[in-house]
């Protein structure tokens, strides 16, 4: 079992993000507010669950809430200001999003930049120690899992509707034989050689 909160008194909203070692797409965050005593027998790391929890859980996670919010920063953003500026600027985005103010922010990894004043912890692996930033890991992961399947319709061959823009093997296949879309990440290693870019 996870934690439910790390400080009793305050009001803590997890944060998460998912896509940040993509090669296509955006990074996306979210964050959440869940009830102080909220608890969950699956709830967990959304890397620890399978696709189908992690639908089913997306469901538990909107309606348990006290608020949530969904934030993405895009590849021209993530290449003009590179992946972890791009990745804070996506979780302020989420919390920007919460209909209410937390006071504190449990921030999933080692690094933040701060957001206004808003006090808050990096913990590392703390999409497995505390429900809060399971479940923004959980809303982050499904939000970009959808949005990238939604663009593998309006580009086919890369295989988005599967490896949701990582650099698998197929993946890197059709950018060698393809060229590169304009949701691909210039500022990544794509492949050795320079790339063509077409809409």
């Amino acid at each position: 079992m996870l934690l439910a909160y790390y400080d009793k008194h305050l009001i803590e909203a997890g944060c998460d993000e998912a896509g940040r070692g993509c090669l296509a797409g955006p990074v996306v965050a979210a964050a959440v507010i869940l009830p102080k005593h909220y608890q969950h027998e699956v709830i967990n790391d959304s890397k620890q669950l399978s696709e189908k929890q992690r639908i089913e859980l997306r469901e538990e996670i909107l309606n348990e809430a006290i608020a949530y919010g969904v934030g993405l920063a895009s590849p021209e953003e993530i290449d003009e200001i590179n992946i972890l500026n791009a990745s804070y600027l996506a979780m302020h985005r989420a919390i920007d999003k919460l209909h209410q103010a937390p006071e504190l922010l449990l921030i999933d990894g080692n690094r933040f930049k701060p957001k206004q004043d808003i006090p808050f912890e990096c913990i590392i692996k703390g999409d497995g120690k505390y429900y809060s930033i399971a479940a923004a890991s959980i809303l982050a992961k499904t939000h970009r899992d959808e949005l990238m399947r939604d663009l593998s319709e309006k580009h086919p061959g890369y295989g988005w509707e599967t490896n949701v823009g990582y650099p698998t093997r197929s993946h890197r296949n059709a950018i060698r034989e393809q060229g590169i879309t304009a949701h691909h990440r210039k500022s990544f290693q794509l492949l050795p050689a320079q790339m063509e870019l077409f809409d």
